[in-house]
């Protein structure tokens, strides 16, 4: 199941036993939980009906104690669980020992007054154990990753239309290079724009540059897909703006260096077929990044991409040791590339 078909089953009134919801997009996930307890309890109902607990610090068996227990003053709880690790890979570290065999156990006959809610904020699950191929039968499994680029400029046209303004052509993807692809951001970003723009209001990209101020990342992003179109005023008018903000020189080349692998890395993986979620997915990247890294990949051939980066290595060792000045070699790494 989909979290779309599970959003339509929860409004018909069909509260599964137990959910467990993993994936890196927390921003969808709170949303989702958010939506589930909008749902299942009333707000006079908070005080009883909502539990937290965090498995960090509080054994698996006790959560299950808690969902047996029948509630006090009201028909229903939700009981949220968090750091829920016992469903992933790898060796846990956690202090409390957790006896998996109590959820396995309550899964048989689950109470029909308790919505149990395991969050796992991760790429994937153990999917070997037991316990997670259970839930997967008898309760509800949900992913919560990265939105494709599509998806995303889909989302953020949603989110404009949810506060009642619109956009001029080209100002969504102008939001997202930005604000960058975190749902959170993009969302006080997004409050900010149409509370400027007001009820009805069109948002043009003009006014996403003047109220959106990119950060350090984002500018050296744009920076690079200016040298890429050899638009070498408006880079250099970029790192400027970067040194008038106290940037480190060295910082800076470090992530133009970074871009400039990343696109190297796009360009390898896309000539040897690798869709868009797997080449993000492989470099632990957004589908958005990749795209647009895409893009510029075009515009390079790999010999190039690579001795770009073979310049950027001596560059660093150079600014490091003082055998040249940091400002200086920077900006004439900048021209040589334009030229």
């Amino acid at each position: 199941m989909d979290v779309k078909a599970a959003t339509k089953a929860i409004k018909q009134g069909e509260i599964s036993p137990v959910y467990l919801l993993y994936g890196t997009e927390k921003y969808q996930m709170n949303e989702f939980v958010s939506f589930l307890v909008e749902q299942t309890i009333s707000q006079e109902e908070h005080d009883f009906a909502l539990v937290h607990y965090d498995l960090s610090d509080t054994p698996l068996q006790a959560v299950i104690e808690e969902a047996e227990m029948v509630p006090f003053m009201v028909p229903r709880k939700l009981i949220l669980v968090q750091d829920a690790s016992v469903f992933t890979a790898g060796k846990d570290n956690a202090k409390v020992e957790h006896r998996v065999e109590a959820l396995l156990e309550y899964m048989k006959n689950p109470a029909e007054y308790s919505v149990l809610v395991f969050m796992v904020n991760q790429e994937k699950l153990d999917e070997r154990k037991k316990v997670v191929k259970e839930i997967k039968s008898r309760g509800t499994l949900l992913t919560f990753m990265p939105l494709g680029s599509e998806d995303l400029l889909k989302w953020v046209g949603k989110k404009m239309k949810e506060r009642e303004c619109t956009m001029e052509d080209g100002a969504a993807e102008m939001v997202i290079r930005n604000a960058g692809t975190q749902l959170q951001t993009l969302s006080a970003e997004i409050d900010k724009l149409c509370l400027y723009a007001g009820k009805g209001g069109v948002i043009s990209v003009h006014i996403v540059e003047q109220l959106i101020a990119r950060t350090t990342e984002q500018n050296v992003f744009a920076l690079v897909e200016d040298i890429a179109n050899l638009r070498v005023d408006r880079a250099l008018g970029i790192f400027y703006e970067l040194l008038k903000q106290k940037e480190e020189p060295i910082k800076i080349a470090a992530l133009i260096a970074r871009q400039f692998r990343i696109i190297l890395q796009v360009k390898d993986l896309g000539g040897q077929s690798y869709s868009q979620q797997q080449i993000a997915s492989q470099l632990g990247l957004h589908p958005y990044a990749v795209k647009i890294a895409g893009e510029q990949a075009r515009k390079f051939q790999a010999s190039q991409l690579k001795q770009i980066l073979s310049r950027l290595g001596t560059l660093d060792f150079q600014m490091k040791t003082g055998a040249v000045d940091k400002v200086l070699g920077l900006e004439l790494f900048l021209l040589r590339l334009a030229a």
